[in-house]
């Protein structure tokens, strides 16, 4: 029997038995298809996470009260709390001094929640932080309209605001917002600038905020106290450094803290492939169990083929 022959009489057992051969075809089209589909899925959530994360700040750092281990459970976040103290002013300017390998680092307070008002609207549940100046140019601020404050403003205390897209769409809906006013607990703020429009991370908005200069937040906001902790962003004089200028900030922080050789760190530094490997840490178990369903889908699929396949091989040999 030549190759053409075996052609005909394959076609012809598949016309012959359509209900068969569609269940076969439909098999594997179920377990394939829904194989590929979620990894396709898993893959373009990687690529969006790997993006947000270098919207971040891919050639930053942050050095902060924490680290990620001293949340592991209730016992590690209960020793970090006795262990690891707020960071100060002090340790910052430590480092500016004696850092060789960062190019800029300045300070940022945690956020807390506020109620804006302007003009009868009323803006709930806005994230209000302070920062340094200089953070404008670590983390790449990009300004839609007006300016960052400067060190004269962050001196003197200066009232004044820069804000999220949203805060000026709701706030300010029929004009700039640049010049105008708004009251955050009765205190009036001037708005110098607006951020452009950042969206969501991980489904966090990013454009409903308020940032002060950091002397105004705290001095209008009760102190830099715990809830109001600082932490510091820095930058290295060069992309090749980095990984350089990351182990001299936590050389001069353990120097500040007078912590001896195998001493614990009492402070944390966050970079994005620590961020990363927390990611993999994480979602790598959800994946492979995320994968597991459409594995289901194409071992079920490969077993209804593998039926179909041995009713033919049945009723052949019969036939023999």
């Amino acid at each position: 029997m030549n190759f053409t022959e075996t052609l005909i009489l394959a076609l012809s057992a598949i016309w012959a038995h359509k209900l068969r051969s569609f269940l076969t075809l439909l098999g594997m089209i179920i377990g394939v298809t829904a194989f590929m589909v979620v990894l396709s899925l898993l893959q373009g959530f990687n690529v969006y996470i790997d993006e947000k994360i270098a919207g971040i700040g891919s050639n930053s750092f942050t050095v902060m009260r924490f680290n990620f281990e001293d949340f592991k459970d209730t016992d590690a976040i209960s020793a970090a709390q006795r262990r690891n103290k707020d960071l100060t002013f002090d340790e910052l300017e430590f480092i500016r001094e004696h850092a060789q390998l960062i190019d800029k680092i300045g300070a940022k307070a945690n956020p807390n929640t506020r109620e804006l008002q302007r003009s009868g609207t009323i803006l709930q549940d806005v994230s209000v932080d302070g920062a340094e100046p200089i953070i404008s140019e670590i983390e790449n601020l990009d300004v839609a309209e007006g300016r960052y404050f400067t060190e004269a403003e962050n001196n003197n205390s200066m009232r004044v605001a820069f804000i999220g897209s949203e805060v000026a769409k709701k706030l300010f809906p029929f004009g700039s917002a640049i010049g105008e006013e708004f009251t955050m607990q009765g205190i009036p703020y001037r708005v110098i600038g607006v951020q452009v429009e950042k969206g969501s991370v991980f489904g966090i908005p990013q454009d409903i905020f308020v940032q002060l200069p950091l002397k105004t937040y705290g001095s209008n906001f009760g102190g830099l106290t715990r809830s109001r902790g600082l932490y510091f962003k820095a930058m290295p004089k060069s992309p090749q450094l980095f990984n350089d200028a990351v182990e001299e900030a936590r050389t001069l922080m353990r120097t500040k803290h007078k912590l001896a050789f195998g001493e614990k760190d009492n402070f944390g530094i966050f970079t994005p492939d620590a961020i990363s490997k927390l990611r993999t840490s994480i979602l790598g178990p959800v994946f492979i169990v995320i994968l597991a369903v459409p594995g289901i889908a194409l071992f079920v699929g490969a077993i209804v083929i593998m039926n179909i396949m041995l009713v033919s091989v049945t009723e052949r040999t019969k036939e023999i």
